[in-house]
């Protein structure tokens, strides 16, 4: 399992994201909890994703709207896992 860089974002639903372009690795952490009580939530790994993949994800305008619309509604094109804690991303 690759070890990622992620880099923290601005979106509600997601805290941080990263990629590994040699594996074609995206890594998101997902937003947990509420107003003071929001922090870092569940790393998941989606597999086929492209640099071209990223850079699109990277630059929407909404990042949950595009996590949404073109990542988790096609887990066949992009397959996801959980990763575990003792396994997070950078």
């Amino acid at each position: 399992m690759p070890l990622i860089k992620m880099e923290d974002v601005v979106s509600s639903q997601i805290h941080s994201i990263g990629h590994d372009p040699e594996t074609n690795t995206l890594a998101i952490r997902f937003t947990k909890g509420y107003g003071a009580n929001r922090g870092p939530g569940s790393l998941y790994h989606y597999s086929n994703f492209t640099a071209a993949d990223f850079e699109a994800f990277k630059g929407a305008e909404s990042l949950g709207k595009h996590f949404g619309g073109y990542i988790k509604a096609f887990p066949a094109k992009y397959p996801y896992h959980k990763v575990a804690e003792e396994q997070q991303a950078a």
